[in-house]
């Protein structure tokens, strides 16, 4: 069976990866594979810090992407003999002050509600654990089970092993025979027919494409450079700062990621102001990012739905669609590849969660945006 892919970002080549496994010939489309929201995600794999009040649904593909996610590097690594930057450093939710506490215990709250496992410590506690901390924190929750992954390691595992498979063009029109769909159209007037196609594009549009629900949310996000030595931190810190979010994830290499600002004002470059509010209130909880240099400031458009589930499910004969995971791709990669995979080769096992992440769940058909 041969499978076109449009989008080769980290949903689209880990579907690829896992169809390659299964016997199926690939072939991916992008102009430039990688380069999409997950270039700039930060990578927590964090489904108890990330739990948020009226999403129990999508805490359960959340948690259930995280167990798979062990199995899922362990592949890649035999596959390939790379081993992708995951790292078991669990998360600290940290409280900047007293008033701050509150959200901290609602959080703790909602995550014992939902069956997810954490434990509250002091702020001394916390120091303890990550000396870095400034020295008036309210207080903590660690969340052992929580992990990060690097996904541009992971991004450039994949496009290396899957390169010869990755035609770097812009898909520009579906293809159809009758009322199915049956290839792409590219920029080069290219025509790339296969007996399925997956549309992993996040919000890129192409013509003949299924109007779909997907708005953009743009994220600031900054890495930063340690000192030289030891690192700064070794957990995944999220803090909740005069009830504002911000996060620092650690890297191998003593990088730290500090972001993500949630903006919808179809601003595409970074937007100083929210630069400045992540600094600041990062400084708040590790003080000593002022000592940090700047490796890099990005920003990238994260395609969203209304109720942040992606939308994952088959719109015709030879087309399916995996889209919409919003600031949870990394997260939800196992999950979504084994799903996207399963609804190409034609056995869909777990029907409960292909209802959940359903095309036709917001109650509207889908419609072609452009006329074949």
């Amino acid at each position: 069976m041969h499978i076109v892919i449009v989008g080769a970002g980290i949903i689209g080549l880990a579907t690829a990866f896992e169809l390659r496994a299964r016997g199926a010939e690939i072939t991916l489309v992008d102009p430039a594979p990688g380069l999409g929201a997950s270039h700039a995600a930060a990578g927590m794999l964090a489904p108890t810090a990330e739990t948020t009040w009226g999403q129990g649904a999508l805490h359960r593909l959340m948690a259930t992407s995280a167990k798979e996610y062990p199995a899922f590097i362990d592949r890649v690594e035999q596959s390939t003999g790379n081993r992708p930057a995951y790292v078991e450093n669990s998360t600290l939710v940290v409280a900047a002050e007293t008033a701050d506490m509150d959200a901290l215990l609602a959080l703790m709250k909602l995550q014992a509600s939902l069956g997810f496992s954490a434990e509250r410590l002091l702020g001394s506690a916390a120091r303890k654990l990550e000396p870095a901390l400034a020295t008036g924190i309210a207080g903590a929750i660690r969340c052992a089970e929580d992990q990060q992954l690097d996904p541009r390691s992971l991004l450039r595992i994949l496009i290396d092993e899957l390169d010869r498979s990755i035609v770097r063009e812009t898909a520009v029109r579906l293809l159809r025979q009758g009322s199915r769909t049956s290839g792409v159209l590219t920029s080069t007037g290219q025509e790339i027919h296969g007996d399925q196609v997956l549309l992993a594009n996040g919000l890129g549009a192409l013509a003949g494409a299924p109007a779909l629900p997907l708005r953009p949310v743009y994220g600031d996000i900054l890495r930063l450079q340690g000192p030289v030595g030891a690192p700064l931190i070794k957990h995944t810190v999220r803090g909740i700062v005069h009830r504002q979010p911000v996060y620092l994830v650690p890297r191998t290499d003593g990088s730290l990621v500090l972001g993500a600002s949630s903006r919808e004002d179809g601003q595409e470059q970074v937007n100083v102001g929210e630069m400045h509010a992540l600094l600041d209130n990062a400084r708040r909880l590790v003080p000593g990012i002022v000592d940090t240099t700047l490796n890099e400031a990005i920003v990238r458009a994260r395609p969203a739905t209304p109720d942040d589930r992606p939308l994952l499910g088959r719109v015709d004969e030879g087309l399916v669609v995996s889209t919409g995971y919003s600031r949870h791709g990394v997260l939800l990669t196992p999950l979504g590849a084994r799903l996207g995979t399963e609804l190409l080769l034609g056995n869909p096992a777990d029907a409960q969660q292909l209802t959940s992440v359903s095309l036709d769940r917001f109650g509207a058909q889908l419609a072609n945006s452009t006329p074949f």
